[in-house]
């Protein structure tokens, strides 16, 4: 799949934009603070509904602007696919083929992107919560099934963490209402985590051998989702179950004194190992990245093979993060069926077959030339 033309209407500080892109390599090339980052967080958020950057939507409406739109025409292999996104104060209108979608879950997954900013590379030495947000917006492309859990299991968590709350600091705790949201607490929590292991399965199978081309033979990479909990992949959903809820009543003690869950997919995480050593405590500041960079290229492969074709790339200012042997190997990967967005303040210092035959668009305070 492929990007054909990108239409913007009061977002960041695009007053209005029309841009055709190139089906192989687009890369938009200023100084700081021009705009290259606004153009590819528009990129993301007509795929995912939602920036990689803020969680307010207001944010990405331009100043004194009433509603911000997105609009995209993108090519897929069984055709033509119109996509916009009306961002205002209420909230999001997504609209596929002309239609309105009552649910964004039905909207997401329609434009399939990676995205690898400099932010990525700290991946495995950043906290819990940004491995978590890699799972759950990954996982959300190729399953809107996973979206919808998920929000279920955050619904769920808000009003069973506001029972515990109102009850905080006491020795026990006899609700009808705390027993009927613990239940429906221990299933949804079941589904994300059963998602999450398949998928990891599913990364540990592209992110090994690319790891290990990587690093020219020396290096095995293994991905391990941590469950707090204890639960293990092979277990069957019942066994999970049976263990979450022996876990939250021995913790009903903990939760009380604290307020909040103690246990559950919001408080899991990733373990990334590098010839058995754990690569966040252990590893180089090149091995930690060359581990990112793997995981980054295994989602393209993963989605590849879930979805039936190739997600678009977007490289936000990481080039010039990589050493030569890095970024070399990155743009070797995507030549060919890959769409790829490239922002950088020059292209002097790529020197690679790849970004010379790239579409060029020079932005300069919110204008851009092509």
């Amino acid at each position: 799949m492929y990007i054909e033309r990108l239409e913007l209407k009061d977002f960041r500080n695009y007053e209005s934009i029309e841009l055709d892109f190139s089906s192989k390599i687009n890369v938009f090339i200023g100084e700081n603070a021009q705009g290259k980052t606004n153009l590819m967080e528009s990129l993301y958020v007509l795929s995912m509904a939602k920036s990689h950057r803020t969680s307010n939507d207001k944010e990405l409406i331009r100043w004194e602007a009433d509603y911000g739109k997105i609009r995209g025409a993108i090519q897929k292999k069984y055709g033509h696919l119109p996509l916009e996104l009306t961002l205002s104060k209420k909230g999001k209108k997504a609209k596929v083929n002309h239609l309105e979608q009552k649910k964004l879950s039905n909207y997401i997954g329609q434009l399939n992107v990676v995205m690898f900013a400099p932010e990525d590379l700290y991946l495995v030495k950043g906290s819990p919560q940004v491995r978590r947000r890699f799972l759950d917006m990954e996982i959300g492309q190729i399953s809107p099934v996973y979206l919808h859990d998920l929000l279920q299991f955050q619904k769920i968590l808000k009003q069973r963490n506001h029972i515990l709350k109102q009850n905080q600091g006491k020795p026990f705790l006899k609700d009808v209402m705390y027993d009927v949201y613990t239940e429906q607490y221990i299933d949804a929590a079941v589904k994300v985590i059963q998602k999450r292991f398949q998928f990891m399965d599913l990364l540990q199978k592209w992110a090994e051998p690319i790891h290990f081309g990587i690093s020219r033979g020396l290096e095995k990479l293994t991905v391990s989702y941590n469950s707090t909990s204890g639960i293990k992949a092979d277990w069957t959903e019942n066994e999970m179950k049976e263990h979450l809820e022996k876990k939250i009543t021995d913790n009903q003690k903990r939760e009380l004194d604290r307020g909040v869950t103690l246990t559950g997919p919001h408080r899991d995480d990733l373990q990334f190992f590098v010839n058995d050593y754990d690569v966040q405590i252990y590893g180089s500041q090149g091995q930690q990245r060359t581990t990112a960079l793997s995981l980054k290229l295994a989602e393209i492969e993963l989605i590849k093979q879930e979805v039936g074709e190739a997600p678009v790339l977007l490289l936000d200012d990481v080039l010039s993060e990589l050493d030569d042997y890095r970024q070399s190997h990155l743009l070797n990967t995507i030549q060919g069926d890959v769409q790829t967005f490239v922002t950088t303040t020059s292209v002097e210092g790529i020197a690679h077959d790849t970004i010379q035959h790239a579409k060029m668009f020079h932005v300069e305070q919110g204008a851009v030339i092509d």
